[in-house]
């Protein structure tokens, strides 16, 4: 056996087997050491190193790639949990749409008092009033005939006698004209003549009866069949839908000319403007609203652009509009921020919590001293010279509020102040324009008549039902707002049209 190291085989011997199986092993690698080139083995380890060092590399950049997926993943979580938490108070959304873990009004506290439903004591009797006596078509004397202690006969007449009226409906059936169109044969030329029917009846329904089917969908927002299934169990009619339609078509002609008197009236006011979703078929438009103190304008268009609004309100539009912070309105040179609109806005602040939550809480008190101001306005406590006096400091100190929300972690609250601030006269245009409002709260008041349509019916199908649509709840809001009878104007409009006349004027007068 070779020696190892040096060893002789006596001394070797004297090892223990596993040192000498280590020494062999060691030997071996000695060997191999000695035989191998020096500078391909550091080429070797060198190239090694290389390989490893790529590999850390592409580690490092997954890892960089995977932590930024994880914070677009905890950006996305933390924008549908704000989007989860939206509801009525802290958004644009409307009431219908909350859902049931949204916030409602807090409980009373338990030393509170709790009132019943209902008439509180104290309040005005409110009763049905008593219809004039010369408007009654019967009135039955109810005398005792006998005293009701002691039975003796009773006489006469009492002069103020209790009265209660009963009102009950006749039963309606449509007063039906036969026209008879006779054809007469010529005994000269045996040519047959037949006759023609008055200028003033056209189709097979009177002006009344279809401005009543329209009422019935501008006021009531009946569709369709429900105006069909009312009309044969009320009056016995018998009328289909495809008629109901058409005579929908006609009276939205007969209205062109009063709704361009509203158009035109609309541009030389201050307007309250709002817009709602719609739907024309299967594509998404929109129902806008433009509300003056004596008559509203709607529309319906695809979209809620700026293009829209102008045409609306007319490019060279100079006067103040109440409005959402809808950026199709910018191009207006007056303008009012709804404060009910901020308000949600604040409590977006609060409920998104961190950073922006005493940015919103303190935005949130300025606005209701606001309101609480103009409350006083409105009753008549506080002059207007008075008010905008009194209003001063509310806006010194929203302003210092937005100019540190602007500094605010919250990118969300940041970015919301950053642009109040950046308009900041529109939110006080009410303070010093007499008649304009804070809020924009007439405007949707406006829509939720067309809201309402919109739920039960979905929409419309055509652009000609869009055209009745919007000229039919002008004509009813700006009636109501006239004071006007609603079926009688609708009449009066479908008759002149059916005579090839101008309609009456919708608005009144000097206005």
């Amino acid at each position: 056996m070779v020696p190892l190291c040096m060893v002789t085989e006596e001394t070797l011997s004297q090892v223990p087997e596993d040192v000498r199986q280590y020494l062999r092993v060691l030997r071996r690698r000695i060997v191999e050491l000695e035989q191998t080139d020096a500078q391909q083995r550091i080429a070797e380890l060198e190239a090694a190193n290389r390989k490893l060092q790529v590999q850390v590399e592409e580690l490092l950049a997954l890892a960089r790639q995977q932590q930024e997926q994880i914070r677009q993943l905890q950006q996305q979580l933390a924008d549908t949990q704000a989007k989860l938490a939206t509801n009525s108070t802290n958004s644009s959304l409307p009431p219908s749409s909350d859902r049931f873990r949204s916030k409602r009004r807090p409980p009373p506290a338990p030393d509170q008092p709790r009132n019943k439903r209902g008439g509180q004591p104290g309040h005005p009797r409110q009763q049905r009033l008593l219809v004039p006596s010369d408007l009654v078509r019967a009135t039955i004397p109810c005398k005792p005939a006998v005293c009701r202690r002691c039975g003796r006969s009773l006489a006469g007449t009492d002069p103020a006698p209790l009265r209660r009226q009963v009102a009950e409906l006749p039963v309606v059936q449509p007063d039906v004209v036969e026209y008879q169109l006779h054809r007469l044969l010529c005994p000269c030329c045996h040519t047959s003549t037949c006759g023609r029917l008055p200028p003033e009846v056209r189709g097979q329904f009177g002006p009344r009866l279809e401005a009543t089917l329209a009422l019935l969908a501008g006021r009531y927002r009946l569709g369709l069949r429900p105006v069909v299934a009312l009309a044969s169990d009320l009056w016995g009619l018998d009328i289909s839908a495809g008629m109901v339609s058409k005579l929908r078509q006609q009276t939205a002609e007969a209205l062109l000319l009063p709704y361009v008197e509203v158009l035109e009236h609309v541009r030389t006011q201050n307007v309250n403007i709002d817009e709602t979703p719609w739907r024309e078929g299967m594509t998404k438009a929109y129902l806008w609203g433009v509300v003056t103190p004596l008559a509203s304008l709607f529309r319906i268009a695809y979209g809620r652009t700026r293009r829209l609004a102008e045409d609306l309100l007319g490019k060279a539009y100079a006067f103040v509009a109440t409005c959402d912070r809808l950026k199709s309105y910018w191009w207006i040179d007056r303008l009012q921020w709804c404060w009910a609109h901020l308000r949600r806005d604040f409590q977006a602040m609060i409920d998104r919590g961190g950073a922006g939550k005493p940015i919103g809480e303190a935005l949130l008190e300025q606005s209701n001293q606001l309101f609480h101001l103009w409350h006083q306005v409105k009753v008549g406590t506080l002059s207007r010279p008075g008010f905008g006096e009194a209003i001063r400091p509310v806006r010194q100190a929203v302003r210092r509020l937005l100019r540190r929300g602007c500094a605010c972690a919250c990118v969300k609250t940041a970015g919301t102040c950053q642009e109040l601030l950046a308009h900041e006269p529109w939110l006080w245009t009410f303070v010093a324009v007499e008649g304009v409002e804070p809020t924009n709260n007439s405007g949707e008041r406006a829509e939720r008549q067309g809201v309402l349509w919109r739920k039960t019916s979905g929409g419309t199908d055509s652009p000609q039902g869009s055209r009745f649509v919007e000229r039919v709840l002008t004509v009813v809001r700006t009636c109501q707002q006239q004071g006007k009878n609603i079926l009688d104007y609708l009449a009066a409009c479908i008759r002149a049209w059916r005579h090839g006349r101008a309609p009456p004027p919708l608005l009144a007068a000097g206005l």
